[in-house]
């Protein structure tokens, strides 16, 4: 019986000891995610404003979200507008030049996928 007692006492302990180790490793990839944000609006000269009218200008609708990211090395505005028919349309913006890349009908995908997806 003190040994079950034992048992369960060190594994706590390893449990606990542990924990700070994985919530060291999930901060240090936030910090990296901020970086990088940080990084790329940095050298982005097409303001998140500029994207939205370029988009709007581009496909008609109601933008409904606009991201940086970085896409075949380089950084390119993803602006989302709901179309009149209710589509979803995907406008990529050259943060550097301002210029439509292209546009694409956002294809619908399972609400968790999506959630891992803009973690």
């Amino acid at each position: 019986m003190l040994m079950g007692r034992t048992t369960a006492v060190v594994i706590g302990a390893m449990l606990v000891l542990s924990g700070p180790v994985w919530s060291g490793e999930k901060g240090k990839a936030k910090k990296d995610e901020v970086k990088e944000t940080v990084d790329m609006a940095a050298a982005a000269k097409v303001t998140i404003d500029q994207a939205i009218k370029t988009a709007s200008e581009k496909v008609a609708g109601k933008v409904v979200e606009a991201e940086l990211e970085k896409k075949h090395d380089k950084i390119v505005w993803e602006v989302e507008v709901v179309t009149a028919e209710n589509k979803v349309m995907e406008v990529h913006i050259d943060a550097a030049s301002g210029a439509v890349i292209d546009t694409e009908e956002k294809q619908g995908e399972p609400k968790r996928e999506r959630k891992q997806a803009h973690k």
